[in-house]
């Protein structure tokens, strides 16, 4: 075992709203781990995983030029929306990418598609910030749970705020006995923080093995109310940006784990029990599926652009025009509109409307309702490709 149980006492509540059994004080037990500091060397056959992983998105972040910078934001997206997925949100990638479309065009869209946006943007925020710093910092985790949670009104009280309370994982909602798992009193937590944040400055270990053993025992140390586990997979991506393995293209590692949610936790129990090695074999063979995956997928990407471009060369467009530059911009952007293309390319709203029509006339774009005011025309065939990505099996 990873740590040491503690036995604390749930006080009865003769007022609180609940079925009477619950209103009864009760015993539970609360498990505080060791420093990751003190773990052992990694078993060679585990070391073995991690450096086929390690290769596997090295070759991923190989294929990186900058005309292919808006697919590093796709993958990014696909990361964020699976791991939103791991949580039990549903929501369906071509509905989310419409969603998100209607929100830029200040149209109030669903709860749940808040949410999952907001968990985009803190994985965004996550990456861009934490893996830039020259150390990292609590605040950096405070900051992208504060932006993962402001979306959710029920939580935005609590958003970038490490808890005071206990929590709990499974049982009931309404005390921690009979709980699957308790984590760490919130006396404990800061100190647990700590620990972890000097893990994840340290370099000792392979990138990789930091990434899986920090994501771990930060979901053993579950220091938020709610959202520990978006947040937690955020700090993996951070980790191998920050130790250059990922420089461009994040492994949508999350995709993986989501295929295969019983696998995760199973890996994530066995840390905790003592069994590192074994959550780093199940990490290391997820991400290694992950950046193959990935990599594939941007292949496809790529062909689907090539066959764009000749659609449009077929009708006499030049190579330099502003249609041209939409193509290079439409794997970041799989629905568009005239704001976000003028914005995005600093073009005229007449230069883009032609381009749009070009698009449109070469099968590239097509639109989403009839209506002439504040359209919105989608990508053909790449959000098939996303949601292929999204949805892979098991195995």
């Amino acid at each position: 075992m990873r740590g040491d149980f503690v036995s604390a006492v749930w006080e009865a509540d003769p007022g609180q709203y609940a079925p009477p059994r619950y209103r009864r004080g009760c015993r539970y037990h609360a498990f505080i781990p060791e420093p990751l500091l003190a773990l052992p060397p990694l078993a060679p056959e585990v070391a073995g995983a991690i450096s086929r992983a390690e290769d596997a998105i090295r070759q991923l972040n190989n294929v990186a030029e900058p005309g292919l910078k808006p697919l590093a934001r796709l993958l990014l997206r696909t990361e964020s929306i699976a791991s939103s997925k791991v949580e039990g949100m549903q929501a369906n990638t071509r509905s989310l990418a419409r969603e998100e479309a209607r929100s830029d065009l200040g149209y109030p869209i669903g709860a749940e598609a808040i949410e999952i946006l907001a968990n985009i943007d803190a994985m965004q925020l996550a990456v861009d910030d934490a893996a830039g710093a020259e150390t990292l910092m609590l605040d950096h985790l405070l900051g992208a749970h504060r932006v993962l949670m402001e979306g959710a009104a029920d939580n935005a009280a609590v958003a970038g705020v490490v808890r005071d309370k206990q929590n709990w994982i499974g049982g009931n909602d309404y005390n921690p006995c009979g709980a699957a798992f308790v984590p760490p009193p919130p006396e404990r937590v800061e100190t647990l923080l700590s620990d972890l944040i000097r893990f994840c400055n340290d370099e000792l270990l392979p990138p990789l093995a930091q990434a899986a053993l920090a994501h771990a025992q930060f979901e053993t140390i579950h220091p938020f109310v709610d959202g520990n586990g978006r947040t937690g997979r955020a700090l993996v991506q951070v980790i191998l940006r920050r130790r250059g393995l990922a420089p461009e293209y994040v492994p949508p590692i999350s995709v993986v784990l989501a295929a295969d949610k019983g696998r995760y936790i199973e890996g994530l129990v066995a840390f905790r029990e003592g069994a590192e090695n074994e959550w780093l074999e199940t990490f290391a063979r997820a991400s290694t599926r992950a950046a193959e995956l990935a990599a594939s997928y941007l292949v496809d990407v790529q062909r689907l652009q090539t066959s764009w471009r000749e659609r449009l060369g077929e009708q006499g467009t030049r190579a330099d025009s502003v249609a041209w530059q939409i193509i290079d911009l439409l794997p970041g952007h799989p629905i568009v509109s005239i704001p976000v293309l003028v914005e995005a390319l600093g073009r005229t709203k007449a230069a883009v409307n032609r381009a749009i029509g070009a698009l449109v006339g070469a099968h590239v774009l097509v639109p989403l309702r009839e209506s002439k005011r504040n359209r919105q025309w989608e990508a053909v065939g790449l959000l098939d490709l996303v949601a292929e990505l999204d949805s892979i099996p098991a195995r």
